[in-house]
């Protein structure tokens, strides 16, 4: 943590700015619900937190870890799109959601990886294009 706190403040950015900068996005979002797939369970109430922060709702399936893989086919019809950390599911997790995404219309979102900023991105990138 110390770390990440000193490359902030390297950077010119207090670890306080930036909470202050995510507390203040636009939650043009709200109403919207999200599945994210994969991923770590370490990570999964930050995304929450992030996905909040915009006014949206954030299921999370382990992508076959735990959960059986045909809950993806049942929630897949209730939210509006699907985001997969490309490095952290299985890949036949990746294909059946993308199946499932063609299936009900609904938008695929690869992330690049599992991080908080991958998905914050996203999301700030959809946020963007509302407005």
């Amino acid at each position: 943590m110390a770390k990440k706190n000193r490359r902030k403040a390297e950077k010119g950015v207090s670890a306080s700015e930036d909470v202050t900068r995510v507390a203040q996005a636009p939650d043009s979002l709200s109403g919207r619900s999200f599945l994210y797939v994969g991923g770590r369970d370490c990570q999964v109430a930050h995304l929450r937190a992030v996905a909040d922060v915009y006014g949206a709702e954030l299921i999370h399936h382990d992508g076959g870890l735990r959960e059986a893989v045909s809950r993806i086919d049942r929630v897949l019809p209730s939210v509006d799109c699907v985001f997969c950390p490309i490095d952290c599911i299985s890949h036949d997790a990746c294909v059946r959601v993308k199946s499932g995404c063609k299936k009900f219309n609904k938008a695929f979102i690869p992330l690049r990886n599992g991080s908080k900023s991958s998905l914050e991105r996203a999301l700030q990138s959809m946020n963007e294009r509302n407005n």
